[in-house]
């Protein structure tokens, strides 16, 4: 129990709120499959540097399309849609993911491929249609649930382009242990180009 409370607070946004702007930058074009970063505000992001040592983020999502728009899925905890919302696999517009209220800066990666980036997104698209739930075990293990880093692992090893070089990392606090992926490993990948820093 205490781990799942420790990394729920870790993986999780910095705030509800809808309030605030967007902090990714006006024409920023997003591709599918791209690799979407954010760094939250508060003591999430201090939890999650403190165990991601080499990142700057702790949040990550994956561009998708939904009917000719830009979206991004992603899996996180207490960022309800509605009262009695679970804990899910959502999809967001690009200005909610990157609200100032929950995002002190962000970045844009993009898969070498791009026909490995349209297929690692219909796979997010899946898992968001699929109303999975959020993996407060996170446990990669498991499919049937997912925390974010797993979601964008999965969706391209899924599509045939698994994420190169991808690490796991044993985290253990009291007598609770679990091996997960951290943003850092994703953002390190060489299967990622850099698009944009913000």
């Amino acid at each position: 129990m205490v781990l799942s409370v420790i990394l729920t607070i870790m993986f999780s946004a910095c705030n509800n709120s809808e309030r605030g702007a967007s902090i990714m930058p006006v024409g920023v074009e997003l591709h599918e499959g791209d690799v979407v970063f954010r760094r939250g505000s508060g003591l999430t992001s201090r939890v999650v540097i403190g165990v991601d040592s080499q990142g700057a983020y702790s949040h990550v999502g994956i561009v998708v399309d939904s009917a000719g728009t830009k979206m991004i899925v992603h899996a996180v905890p207490d960022e309800h849609d509605y009262e009695g919302d679970i804990d899910r696999v959502k999809m967001d517009k690009p200005e909610v993911f990157f609200n100032d209220v929950r995002a002190l800066r962000g970045e844009v990666r993009r898969h070498i491929d791009a026909e490995a980036g349209r297929k690692a997104a219909s796979e997010a698209v899946a898992l968001y249609r699929r109303r999975i739930p959020f993996d407060h075990d996170y446990d990669d293990s498991d499919t049937t649930r997912m925390y974010c880093t797993e979601l964008v692992t999965y969706a391209y090893r899924k599509a045939g382009s698994p994420l190169r070089g991808i690490q796991h990392h044993e985290l253990v606090f009291l007598s609770l242990e679990t091996n997960c992926v951290l943003p850092s490993d994703i953002l390190g990948c060489k299967d990622l180009q850099k698009i944009i820093k913000f």
